[in-house]
């Protein structure tokens, strides 16, 4: 994720959750117009058609969590997936580049 952003990745049952940390308070509304529900649920459209994914902002944090409901094949021991955990999710999501962000040093970085 280019140093930018910290991801965490949670699951329970089929569902699991992604967490997005904007290390730097001045790129968060770009993160914020950027990255949508839309735009996860495609990057984890392989997860399968029935995935839903939904954005909440965490005020205060300057950090989001999406929500991805039928994203584990029925979860743990219910799925055919070889590991259908969500706690993969965060490192997975680490190299997700997010399009149209200016130069770092626009940032502050």
């Amino acid at each position: 994720s280019s140093g930018i952003n910290a991801e965490y990745g949670g699951d329970k049952g089929d569902m699991a959750n992604l967490g997005v940390i904007c290390r730097v308070p001045g790129l968060y509304a770009a993160l914020d117009a950027r990255l949508s529900a839309e735009v996860v649920r495609a990057h984890f459209s392989y997860l399968g058609p029935e995935l839903k994914v939904t954005k909440y902002h965490l005020p205060g944090t300057y950090a989001f969590n999406f929500v991805m409901e039928n994203a584990l094949g029925g979860g743990g021991i219910a799925s055919l997936k070889s590991d259908p955990q969500g706690k993969a999710i965060g490192q997975i999501f680490s190299d997700f580049v997010v399009e149209g962000l200016k130069e770092k040093t626009e940032y502050g970085l």
